[in-house]
């Protein structure tokens, strides 16, 4: 971040000065681990008074300082801060997993004595609570018991307490269904960066392409064709990645029946999905599709023209088994759609009006989706990450934070707990 000044941090969306914790704040880090062996961390942080407890949980990016952690303190209410066992890494990250990540989080905060324990999800985070919360309303053997590509999960096995309430802002539709947006159809040749079909350019004036600040304008004709052409590339990246998992599977099998080095070090050889340009959503550019108050450009950036040849993006590089759980829209179990109908506790969502990922047909869906008989729908001013729709306004978060605070303390008031 050396030589980025703060003010572009924040121009950005992605950095938002967070407000000091209260002076009474007891903070403790604490190692937990999972059903199936793995060891994940979180970080508690409590104040006089708070029986209740928010869980802000990504699955790969680390909310420890996340933006609405000293809000939810100033406002009474304990906050856990979580990662899973992938953090900060999409290579091998499965959603199956992540759920009996979350669930020893959930474990761990009911020991604790908290008489209220409330999931916050935020962007990717809101598919994660979503998934959980669907699991843990299930009968153990009506859980997963395999990941997409055939690995066995012990769901059923695993203590998955259900949380008390389901807080989400911003949430997108899950990395599937938003990668399936993002990615970039005109990839004639899936080991080659720069190959293009030009009829399915994003970023050609010849199909409605128009640089900042002017919004760029394409056809209804050309928008059925591009995202027709991004399903048909996704679903090409799914069958690349199951002939590579069989592959794996196959190796396996011989190194377990031969013994030898040679079959051992091929079951080992790391298999890689790689997928080039994943940041050429239309929406982004186009500003009249499923219109908000967003600003031209990406979650990465401003010129997404330039940003989907780059390094950042989602879904980059994964191993197979990674791809199918967490990236592709046909396999995956983290859809939020799918899982909302299994989210039954008192419900609030929060829409912010400048969100380049959850857009609103995106909100709307979710809205009719989710289960539960007590369900809020707030809409506050603020892009994605919580910044200020503009020069001079409020910022998302903390915009949200109100709202939240509010909904919060009509279901759960302040109150002691033993912990």
């Amino acid at each position: 971040m050396s030589g980025t000044s703060a003010g572009e941090r924040l121009g950005a969306g992605r950095y938002i000065a967070s407000a000091a914790e209260p002076a009474a704040t007891r903070t403790s880090a604490h190692e937990l681990g999972t059903a199936d062996g793995a060891t994940v961390t979180g970080v508690l942080r409590t104040v006089p008074g708070a029986a209740t407890v928010v869980c802000l949980m990504h699955p790969r990016q680390d909310f420890t300082h996340h933006v609405l952690v000293p809000e939810l303190l100033m406002r009474g209410f304990a906050v856990w801060t979580q990662g899973t066992r992938s953090p900060n890494n999409d290579l091998s990250l499965l959603h199956e997993q992540a759920v009996l990540d979350m669930a020893a989080g959930q474990t761990f905060l009911r020991e604790r004595g908290y008489g209220h324990v409330v999931t916050l999800g935020h962007s990717g985070g809101g598919t994660l609570a979503a998934l959980y919360h669907q699991q843990a309303g299930l009968a153990p053997a009506a859980r997963i018991s395999s990941t997409p590509a055939g690995r066995p999960v012990d769901l059923a096995g695993a203590s998955l307490p259900p949380p008390d309430g389901a807080v989400f802002m911003a949430p997108h539709p899950g990395q599937g269904a938003l990668l399936q947006r993002l990615i970039d159809p005109s990839v004639t040749d899936e080991p080659d960066p720069m190959s293009i079909d030009p009829a399915l350019d994003p970023y050609s004036p010849d199909n409605g392409f128009a640089a900042a600040p002017d919004s760029s304008g394409y056809s209804a004709g050309f928008i059925e064709r591009y995202r027709a052409a991004q399903a048909a590339r996704v679903a090409r990246i799914d069958a690349h990645a199951r002939e590579l998992v069989r592959a794996a599977s196959a190796h396996r099998r011989a190194a377990k029946a031969s013994g030898t080095a040679a079959d051992r070090r091929r079951a080992l050889a790391p298999r890689i999905v790689t997928v080039y340009r994943t940041d050429a959503d239309l929406r982004c550019v186009d500003r009249s599709i499923d219109p908000n108050e967003r600003p031209y450009g990406s979650l990465f950036g401003r010129r997404p023209d330039l940003t989907n040849y780059g390094l950042v993006g989602f879904g980059r590089l994964s191993t197979p088994d990674a791809w199918l759980s967490t990236w592709s829209a046909n396999t995956t179990n983290a859809d939020f759609v799918r899982c909302a109908p299994g989210v039954t506790a008192p419900t609030l969502l929060v829409e912010l009006t400048g969100d380049q990922a959850c857009f609103p047909a995106d909100a709307e869906r979710m809205l009719q989706a989710l289960a539960s008989d007590d369900l809020t729908h707030r809409v506050v001013q603020g892009t994605h990450f919580g910044g200020p729709i503009g020069p001079g306004k409020p910022t998302g978060s903390s915009l949200a934070a109100t709202e939240i605070g509010r909904w919060l303390a009509e279901r759960h008031p302040v109150g002691r707990t033993s912990s």
